[in-house]
């Protein structure tokens, strides 16, 4: 039996496998004992039940002859000494005394079965228990007293046995069985268990080696579903989802790199060419000042760019903190701050000539009555529907140029999210192509 699977290194008995089978033969195991268990008590109180009715109806049929046909020895003759000798199995042996312990009748070989005087000794009245026989036999035993006559003129004494032995050989062998059984189930089990846990595994496995096979270079590897149990099909479908998931972001990462690098290296070669064309030939003070002013205007388009990307590092870092303290928000549209800002800059981008942004905030009603909510709208030419579910995506632009002026590096958005979310609140976009865009901010109120 080999434990082979998905975490090769780990020892065998930390295996799901070794773990599963386990638990399967265990469960078996304890099934099958309790069963066997259960058969063979039912098995021994029933043979119980049935000595103990025997006894107690020859016990029944010896009184009620004494009582009411005290002189009928031949009767009696017939039920102590004749009976047991006719049976092959399970004899039985009656000793009927007087009230002087004296013997009356007793079946015949009962002396060379049981001590006779150990039995007068032990025997109480209607208790019935274990004795030993001469030749090691097993016998249950029980007296009562019975009153001759009616009315009474003495009592005597019966005193009877029942060789059990048959009784006790029969559940020996059952006990034989049944440990021959669980031995069998010892054996077989763990490899049934096996078998049922290697083929329950299977899909986990199966899943393992996809994901060994992915990487940042190679993210179209699926899953496979067909024929997985439900659950492990739900989970191989998130996976797969989440590959999807991946996959996209990848690719979006790659073009923002190509687009950041483009970004960069524009105002870079700016500032280099204007270095090298200033540093060509003496110039004036005033050609100075305009090469010195167009690199300021590089450096300040750099410094943005470098700017945005460190603080979205920060806003998504779980280290980031908040200092809150109270705010006025007219001050804060008035002064156009951040996350306004941002949205504020996208709708001058994309709002013609003409057209019209309104700025506005109010308290929620409500289930909203602790939050404030500010809406920045616009008349411009709005946002195609398939792209306004990623437009707070990192990275992602509507317009797919490059150019600064009509894509921007895709961070505007993401950044209004970040400040947003920084404040536990959330962002909402609506919009309708050639109609215009509402961006609705929900901040809590403290």
């Amino acid at each position: 039996m080999s434990w082979n699977t998905a975490n090769k290194g780990a020892p065998w008995w930390k295996t799901l496998a070794f773990r599963l089978t386990a638990g399967y033969a265990l469960a078996g195991l304890c099934l099958v004992f309790l069963a066997t268990a259960s058969l063979y008590l039912v098995l021994r109180s029933e043979l119980e039940k049935s000595t103990e009715l025997f006894l107690a109806d020859k016990l029944h049929v010896v009184r009620t002859l004494l009582r009411e046909r005290p002189d009928d020895w031949d009767g009696l003759r017939e039920e102590i000494e004749l009976e047991s000798a006719a049976r092959r199995y399970q004899q039985f042996y009656i000793r009927l005394l007087d009230e002087h312990s004296a013997p009356l009748l007793t079946t015949p070989g009962m002396a060379e079965q049981l001590d006779l005087s150990l039995l007068t000794k032990q025997t109480r009245p209607y208790h019935l228990f274990s004795m030993r026989g001469m030749r090691g036999q097993s016998f249950r035993v029980t007296s009562a007293p019975a009153e001759v006559g009616s009315p009474s003129t003495r009592t005597d004494t019966i005193e009877i046995a029942i060789d059990v032995s048959q009784q006790k050989a029969l559940l020996a062998r059952y006990r034989r069985w049944f440990l021959a059984i669980l031995l069998g189930c010892l054996a077989i089990f763990p490899l049934i268990g096996y078998r049922v846990a290697r083929h329950g595994i299977r899909p986990v496995e199966e899943i393992a080696t996809t994901a060994r096979h992915i990487s940042s270079t190679n993210l179209r590897e699926r899953i496979q579903p067909d024929g997985y149990p439900s659950e492990l099909a739900s989970l191989a479908d998130t996976f797969n989802k989440m590959l999807d998931r991946l996959q996209e972001s990848f690719e979006r990462i790659s073009k923002f790199s190509a687009d950041i690098a483009h970004d960069l290296r524009t105002p870079v070669n700016n500032i280099r060419g204007e270095a090298e064309v200033a540093l060509a030939r003496a110039r004036n003070v005033e050609e100075y000042r305009d090469v010195l002013g167009s690199c300021l205007e590089e450096t300040v388009r750099l410094s943005d760019l470098i700017s945005d990307l460190l603080f979205l590092a920060r806003a998504e870092s779980p280290l980031a903190h908040l200092h809150r303290e109270p705010v006025n928000i007219v001050e804060i549209l008035d002064g156009v701050q951040r996350a306004v800002g941002n949205l504020v800059s996208n709708a001058l981008a994309h709002t013609p000539s003409g057209g019209t942004i309104t700025l506005g905030t109010t308290l929620g009603t409500g289930v909203e009555a602790a939050t404030v909510r500010i809406e920045i709208s616009d008349t411009g030419e709005g946002i195609p529907p398939e792209a306004l579910p990623k437009v707070f995506d990192r990275f992602y632009r509507v317009d797919t140029s490059r150019s600064q002026k009509s894509g921007g590096t895709g961070l505007g958005l993401s950044i209004v999210q970040s400040i947003v979310l920084l404040h536990g609140g959330n962002v909402e976009i609506a919009s309708q192509p050639g109609q215009g865009t509402r961006v609705t901010l929900r901040i809590p109120v403290l």
